[in-house]
């Protein structure tokens, strides 16, 4: 069943750029992953926060996605150290 990811990432003002960048990084490896049907980054123009939303063809999927050097590399050494704030939430994708 198809597994969705959002995630809402608070950070300083003069972080959003260096982490803007990082998921824009993360963004062009994730779409080349074979379980990965979608990957959205937004970031919203009233706060420092950026909300991704990803889709990946299953649950496998995704946790191949989060054992990834690229995930490694952007999520967890680049923009998780600088958050604020992190929420993330998971599902199924309902038929």
């Amino acid at each position: 069943m198809p597994y969705a990811v959002i995630a809402r990432y608070r950070c300083e003002p003069e972080d959003a750029e260096t982490i803007r960048e990082a998921l824009l990084r993360m963004r062009e490896h994730t779409r080349r992953e074979p379980g990965n049907l979608q990957y959205v980054v937004h970031a919203d123009t009233e706060d420092s926060a950026f909300i991704l939303y990803e889709q990946y063809v299953d649950r496998a999927a995704f946790d191949a996605h989060a054992a990834s050097g690229h995930f490694a590399e952007h999520i967890l050494g680049t923009v998780r150290p600088k958050l604020t704030g992190r929420t993330v939430r998971f599902g199924e994708i309902l038929p």
